[in-house]
């Protein structure tokens, strides 16, 4: 007695189909699941035969053998547990071959029988999307997820039970139905504004060319002067999201787990705040079977190094290659997996061990020697990644008292979005770059010229402040994205010595 179900897996973000067969045969009772599953898989077996018998279905007693195709793939989860049990149950003819045919089922069982929701569920609705599939059987609690595919029908089901009736009677269940379009822009909204931010003027005017040209940026000042805050609103001020763009973010988070379940699509730009204890495997992804970090959950947002100072420099270490290609791959014995990683990084650091290194209200009691150590905690080659250096000062008493109404996010995103559409349309010829931050050297020489004017200028920060060839580069793609925010075709000394003032941070200024 043999049968076949559909059923599906994710590796990496993507997701690729598993045929779940069954053989039973008339030997002595066991129960062998082969395919390269984990320890999930391996337990299936009493999950499985628990919820057949408590679903008033008969659990033979003969050698049940299991095969997840193809074999040369590790399965992880628990997500085969439904087209297991439905495989048993139409080998041994209590369910009728047909019936199931072109469905593709996932779902993890409890002892009783009900299905419970499985990570990963959008990546594989939308595999199967458009290729003729009759349709989808999923937990109800992944419905509106996998919903989202809009390529094949979804059928939510809460018990084995259930299942069972629905595959010989598809009439029993309607197919899932949202509106992605309502869902999309009824979520696009954030729980934070600019407007709550008193004073920071310089400070805001950084992270406004930050966003509009998808800089890196690092805010220094000392405790208490609004780095955090500020930065938790930077992802307010990007560009909107794009529909592509909120699905590749949700497959990301659905595949780690992480989707809340009252979410069925991430519709803001993802903003991570990981702790400065975090591991290397915490920030890049990791595990025997890698799973995806912060800086892969902040794709398409923003992730945020608060106290930057404080974290292990390996750590730091390893977000140089990621910064710099938008992907990070992570290898294992058994797989390589590659995540999208396209984030804006921003941080944050006191000046000095004390924090008020040139705070006029409160005297630094570090010695030169203490603030070269502290500094120097984040290598030059990380730290000339990062476009924009500000300072942030503390707040003055005045901008906390004052009851002048401050400038909305929606108001500086606009102008953020009218700089994107112009670096697009800049960019159309060109394969992989989406914004300014995005050029390299050959694109830097075609795009960013400059007049004598700007090159005295430029030579005279560089012979003064010691900048490297890659701070050169930096300044004129920050003074680009200045341009295109005041809507000039053509750099101009103003915006180059703006540009050259979010330097800060170089080692000339501080060593």
């Amino acid at each position: 007695m043999h049968s076949k179900i559909i059923s599906s897996a994710t590796e990496g973000i993507d997701a690729y189909t598993v045929e779940v067969e069954t053989d039973i045969q008339q030997q002595l009772p066991a129960f062998c699941t082969v395919g390269l599953p984990d320890g999930a898989v391996r337990e299936s077996k009493e999950r499985v035969t628990a919820a057949i018998k408590n679903s008033d279905f008969v659990f033979p007693s003969k050698r049940i053998t299991i095969n997840l195709a193809p074999a040369d793939i590790r399965k992880e989860g628990a997500a085969f547990d439904l087209p297991i049990a439905v495989g048993i149950l139409a080998a041994t003819g209590q369910i009728l071959k047909d019936s199931f045919d072109d469905y593709v089922l996932l779902g993890e069982l409890s002892l009783d029988g009900k299905v419970r929701p499985i990570p990963g569920t959008l990546p594989m609705a939308l595999h199967f999307a458009g290729n003729g599939t009759k349709g989808v059987i999923v937990p109800k609690e992944n419905a509106r997820e996998a919903a989202m595919a809009q390529g094949a029908p979804v059928y939510p089901v809460g018990s084995l039970r259930e299942v069972v009736s629905f595959l010989e009677d598809s009439s029993t269940i309607a197919p899932y139905k949202i509106d992605i379009e309502k869902i999309f822009s009824q979520r696009q909204e954030y729980p934070v504004d600019f407007a709550e931010v008193k004073g920071q003027e310089s400070a805001k005017r950084a992270l406004e060319v930050a966003a509009a040209g998808g800089h890196n940026i690092i805010l220094i000042g000392p405790p208490g002067s609004g780095k955090t805050m500020l930065a938790r609103r930077l992802p307010t001020i990007l560009p909107d999201m794009t529909l592509d763009e909120a699905i590749e973010t949700t497959k990301i988070h659905s595949v780690a787990g992480l989707l809340p379940d009252d979410t069925a699509l991430i519709a803001t730009r993802p903003f991570r705040s990981p702790h400065h204890t975090i591991s290397n495997a915490g920030l890049i992804g990791g595990g025997s079977i890698p799973k995806p970090g912060d800086v892969s959950l902040a794709h398409n947002g923003v992730l945020f190094l608060d106290e930057v100072g404080e974290f292990r420099r390996d750590v730091l270490e390893v977000l140089r290659q990621p910064m710099e290609d938008g992907t990070v791959t992570l290898s294992r014995a058994l797989t390589t997996l590659t995540y999208p990683c396209r984030v804006m990084l921003a941080a944050a650091m006191n000046p000095c061990p004390c924090g008020f290194f040139g705070d006029q209200n409160n005297p630094c009691n570090c010695t030169s020697g203490q603030i070269q150590k502290y500094m120097s905690r984040i290598s030059g080659p990380l730290l000339d990644r990062i476009d924009i250096h500000i300072t942030v000062p503390a707040v003055k008493f005045q901008d906390i008292a004052s009851t002048r109404m401050e400038e909305q996010s929606s108001d500086i995103r606009k102008r953020v979005n009218a700089a994107r559409q112009r670096q697009l349309k800049r960019f159309a010829d060109e394969k992989s770059i989406y914004s300014n931050a995005g050029m390299e050297s050959r694109a830097i020489r075609t795009f960013c010229p400059v007049d004598d004017q700007c090159q005295s200028l430029l030579k005279m920060a560089i012979e003064r402040q010691g900048l490297s060839a890659r701070a050169y580069d930096r300044i004129l793609k920050v003074a680009r994205t200045i341009a295109d925010l005041a809507e000039c075709a053509d750099i101009t000394l103003e915006h180059v010595a703006e540009a050259v003032h979010y330097r800060t941070l170089d080692r000339s200024l501080w060593l």
